[in-house]
């Protein structure tokens, strides 16, 4: 059977409790999200949601209004209101010191590679 990798987002205590119920049945986090769904799709009526769905919280709707007012804005607005947005931040905020970078790699080649093709 084919598999697509897919990300989503979860709350934190959902998580934990999914990753617990992974540990205590020996499965992975997949497996075990993998049945739930099934669960679900085969008989929705079983689960009941006890919380209000994700986003429906004020938080959520502010979010949900400021994204249709960016979306509804060109993409020069949206681009001019990031860059103001950055430059907010760094004067709230300004660097201290150099930058630095931490750069990782698979093998010593790679990193032989890097070092030759970076040496100006």
């Amino acid at each position: 059977m084919p598999y697509a990798r897919i990300a989503i987002t979860l709350p934190k205590d959902l998580l934990s409790a999914t990753d617990r119920r992974a540990k205590q049945l020996d499965r992975s986090r997949s497996r075990v999200i993998v049945d739930a769904l099934r669960g679900y799709l085969a008989n929705p009526a079983v689960v009941r949601e006890n919380q209000p769905s994700y986003g429906s919280d004020a938080f959520g709707v502010a979010r949900r209004k400021q994204l249709e007012a960016d979306l509804a804005s060109s993409p020069a607005e949206r681009l001019r209101h990031s860059e103001e947005t950055v430059g907010l931040a760094r004067s709230l905020r300004p660097r201290r010191g150099p930058r630095q970078q931490i750069i990782g790699f698979d093998s010593y080649e790679d990193f032989y590679e890097w070092k030759r093709s970076n040496r100006v």
